[in-house]
C-alpha cells in the first residue's frame, strides 16, 4: 500500500439549470468561473476561489429526479505527483470493489475516475505543469511510464491555442479573483 497522502479538492454537482446556480456560486460563495463548455450531452461550468485551484466546484448539467434527490458528481483527491496516481491505480485495480475506471488527460491533470460500491465516483488526480481550457478529457494510459505521459501530455497543451504554464493561469485566475471581491 502507497503512503502517498490525499488531500480533498473539489467536489462536482449535477444540476438542473446551470446559469442561476453559476450566478450563485459566483454571488453567494465569491467564486469567479475559470472555465465553462460542453461535453456530449453536458455542459460544465468549472468554478474557483483559490488561483491555486482550477476549480473548486464543478456545475455539470444532466440533474435528474426531485430537487431532494442526491446529487454529488464525484468526490476528488489530490496526490502530489504523477507516480503516485500510477500506484494508486495499481493499487486500487487489485483490491476490489472498485469499479467503472476511467484514466483521463484533462491537459492540465491526470486522473483516475471510478466508482465506490455504491457507485458513487471518486477521483484521484494530480496536476499538470501546464494549463489548457476546459473541459478537455483525452485517454489516458496509467501503464505508460511517466516520462512517456508527460511528453504525450506536453505535445497536447502545446498544440491547443490555450495553452500557458500553470503559473501564468494562476496569476490570471488570482487577479480574476481580487478583482471579483473588490467588487464585494
Amino acid at each position: 500500500m502507497t503512503n502517498a497522502l490525499l488531500s480533498f479538492s473539489h467536489v462536482g454537482i449535477f444540476v438542473k439549470d446551470i446559469e442561476p446556480m453559476a450566478e450563485f456560486y459566483q454571488k453567494v460563495l465569491g467564486l469567479v468561473v475559470t472555465d465553462r463548455g460542453d461535453l456530449p450531452g453536458r455542459t460544465l461550468v468549472f468554478m474557483s476561489g483559490d488561483a491555486r485551484e482550477h476549480h473548486q466546484v464543478v456545475l455539470a448539467t444532466g440533474r435528474t429526479g426531485d430537487l431532494n434527490d442526491k446529487v454529488v458528481n464525484q468526490i476528488s483527491f489530490r496526490v502530489e505527483t504523477l507516480e503516485e496516481l500510477q500506484a494508486h491505480y495499481r493499487r486500487i485495480s487489485k483490491v476490489g470493489g472498485a469499479s467503472d475506471f476511467r484514466a483521463v488527460n484533462h491537459g492540465n491533470a491526470w486522473t483516475l475516475y471510478f466508482r465506490d460500491p455504491e457507485l458513487n465516483r471518486i477521483e484521484i488526480f494530480t496536476d499538470a505543469p501546464w494549463y489548457i481550457a476546459q473541459p478537455c478529457a483525452e485517454p489516458l494510459d496509467l501503464d505508460k511510464s511517466a516520462e512517456e505521459i508527460r511528453a504525450e501530455t506536453r505535445k497536447l497543451c502545446e498544440d491547443d491555442p490555450t495553452f500557458v504554464p500553470i503559473e501564468v493561469w494562476r496569476e490570471r485566475i488570482a487577479k480574476k479573483i481580487a478583482d471579483a471581491r473588490a467588487l464585494n
